[in-house]
């Protein structure tokens, strides 16, 4: 069995130890050894895995806001933590990779087509009562002091 052959089995059999392996292969700089074509799949996946981790937390922190809005007797503790912690998670990954800074509004508005699907389906207020564009600026939407309210009014934190 070749050394390729070998790093693939263990890629496709233990990936954790797969993953320690190479981290050791690369301390000891032994790059002839090193698995790289698996090696750079799973480098450009942590990307792919920020970006998706952005779309799909601004997806929920859309659906919460448009149901605050628009479902205020509803409004609730567990609202409020949903809210604050899809901005806490976005934020963090953006602070850990600020070349993301401009990712959030890159997928606003097809986050925002999800978010009236996923209010709708979780308050019961048909799809086409949403707005079709979003009510909220993306700035609005990650701004830890933004709480919208019915349309007329002021927004304010809980």
């Amino acid at each position: 069995m070749t050394k390729l052959a070998t790093r693939n089995d263990l890629y496709e059999i233990d990936f954790h130890e797969w993953t320690r392996q190479q981290a050791k292969l690369l301390r000891e700089r032994r790059w002839d050894d090193l698995d790289l074509e698996n090696l750079i799949e799973e480098v450009q996946s942590v990307g792919i895995r920020d970006k998706r981790e952005i779309a799909s937390r601004l997806l929920v922190l859309l659906a919460h806001l448009l149901k605050w809005r628009f479902q205020p007797g509803a409004r609730g503790t567990s609202w409020v933590g949903t809210i604050r912690e899809q901005r806490s998670r976005i934020a963090r990954v953006i602070a850990d990779s600020p070349s993301l800074q401009i990712y959030p509004a890159s997928v606003f508005v097809d986050e925002y087509e999800g978010a009236r699907l996923l209010a709708s389906n979780e308050t019961g207020i048909a799809y086409d009562l949403f707005p079709e564009t979003c009510p909220f600026t993306i700035e609005q939407v990650l701004d830890a002091n933004f709480w919208p309210e019915e349309p007329g009014h002021l927004g304010s934190p809980p």
